[in-house]
């Protein structure tokens, strides 16, 4: 029991670092070869994590085995526009200046109501608003909406919006974030004063961030 309990850790292990060195992608948005890899290393992790029997080394090479071809696909991938379209296939356009090209529905087994479906989770529930849908390698379907059916935005209006960067978290759960700190050039002094108007100390807050126009947001942490 004991020994399966520790076989169970160092696999945990591997297979967690194989999959960090993969890269950081959403499940639904895995090229049909990275799904292909992960779901091969989570039955090659299984076997020897409950098989006593059977070295672990078993089951770690061939892991590493994968990691390597993933590393050499993803390499051929953005070395070679031929070895892409040929791993990861080419983008189909299923609508095309709002029309739906019935064709290429068949081709890919698409039927109208799971393309009515990606286009309600796209927030847009009438056909007759999209110029482009198109199926993207990872199965995601992008949306593109008819010029006269798009949200506006400033530049619409020759508006010019002041610069906003990105926001930053200074304190979480009650953790100074010094390396925050100093890519805004301030330091914990500041953080201080900044968090004492609030009538707190900074490690008694539950988070503090600032946005790109000097904003401070601070909630205090409930007491346990």
């Amino acid at each position: 029991m004991l020994i399966t309990f520790f076989r169970s850790i160092v696999l945990y292990i591997i297979v967690l670092i194989v999959m960090r060195l993969m890269g950081k992608r959403e499940i639904g948005q895995l090229q049909p070869f990275e799904l292909a890899i992960s779901i091969m290393i989570a039955d090659l992790a299984t076997i020897p994590m409950t098989e006593t029997g059977i070295p672990i080394f078993n089951g770690i090479i061939p892991i590493l085995g994968l990691l390597l071809m993933h590393l050499i696909i993803s390499i051929i991938n953005l070395k070679s526009l031929k070895g892409r379209e040929i791993i990861c296939g080419k983008p189909s356009i299923l609508i095309y200046r709002g029309k739906i090209d019935e064709k290429i529905l068949k081709k890919e087994r698409f039927t109208i109501n799971e393309l009515q479906e990606k286009l309600r989770s796209n927030n847009i529930v009438n056909l007759g608003d999209v110029e482009y849908a198109i199926l993207e390698t990872s199965g995601e379907v992008t949306v593109i909406q008819k010029p006269e059916k798009r949200g506006t935005i400033p530049e619409d209006f020759n508006i010019q919006p002041d610069y906003e960067g990105i926001p930053y978290d200074l304190v979480i759960d009650g953790k100074v974030m010094s390396k925050n700190l100093k890519s805004i050039g301030k330091n914990y002094n500041w953080l201080k004063k900044q968090v004492e108007k609030f009538g707190i100390k900074p490690e008694e807050a539950l988070v503090v961030t600032i946005d790109g126009k000097g904003q401070i947001f601070c909630q205090k942490k409930e007491s346990a």
